[in-house]
């Protein structure tokens, strides 16, 4: 049972996010809002027009930005600042399922590539051990934190010391690898994270004892080089909205839990 529900509440908490934020939300407005019509019409509209609006307002560049500003470090780490870290740790972002051109099995997802590759270099750089924390949410399969150790050892040539492969989320993943850094006597490490995820994953592992250098990586917000209209909803405002409402979602969260 113990095992079990643990899960039970992750999934729990998915679940909700899943009809809480985007694409579903604006969804629901719409749909919520035709059912209505034949009852209250003017109910209706004014859901329908509610849905459209927050749908656009989460893919706009300039709104996309305005929530991911207060999320994502306004500069990259300065090598200076490793100095005094003691290891690297690189947080999980989800793994690939099923992935035919590596066999058919499970991979590390793209978000997680791109916080390993910032790690080894990292790793290359400053030399220090590497903390990789991930577990495997869906209930079967290898951990988050095993594939992403074969990932840097197999790919990028990178040796993993400590890989913590029990946790499900955020906070699970700075208590976990709090445990294993203690242990190791390394209290103070670089963070790896996406940028827009690197505030609420600060506060994690700093909430554990843990001093935190942040060292983000894939900014979201600002990177509008490559659209000829950018003022417009585009794919990349749409995904950046979600991921900024999560976040601010999972700080929320947090903050009520604690």
């Amino acid at each position: 049972m113990e095992s079990t529900l643990p899960l039970f509440l992750f999934w729990m908490k998915k679940t909700i996010a899943a009809f809480i934020l985007p694409p579903l939300l604006p969804f629901l407005f719409i749909l919520a809002g035709l059912l209505c019509l034949w009852r209250r019409r003017r109910g209706g509209v004014a859901l329908v027009w509610a849905g459209l609006i927050v749908g656009l307002l989460t893919s706009t560049p300039a709104v996309v930005d305005g929530l991911l500003s207060p999320l994502e470090p306004a500069t990259a780490l300065q090598m200076d600042a490793a100095r005094d870290a003691q290891a690297i740790v690189v947080l999980g972002g989800g793994r690939a399922f099923n992935a035919p051109e590596y066999g058919g099995g499970d991979t590390v997802s793209r978000l997680t590539l791109e916080r390993l590759r910032y790690g080894a270099k990292l790793a290359r750089a400053t030399g220090l051990p590497v903390l990789v924390t991930g577990g495997a949410p869906a209930g079967g399969g290898a951990p988050e934190a095993r594939l992403m150790k074969a990932v840097l050892e197999e790919e990028f040539n990178v040796p993993v010391r400590w890989a913590e492969e029990s946790s499900l989320d955020t906070r699970q993943n700075a208590r976990n690898s709090a445990v294993i850094l203690k242990e190791a006597g390394a209290g103070r490490v670089l963070l790896v994270t996406h940028a827009a995820h690197m505030r609420r994953a600060q506060e994690e592992f700093e909430a554990q004892g843990i001093a935190v250098t942040a060292a983000p990586t894939a900014w979201l917000g600002g990177r509008h080089d490559d659209n000829p209209l950018p003022s417009l909803p585009n794919p990349n405002s749409f995904y950046g909205g979600w991921y900024a409402l999560h976040e601010w979602l999972g700080l929320v969260a947090y903050r009520m839990g604690r």
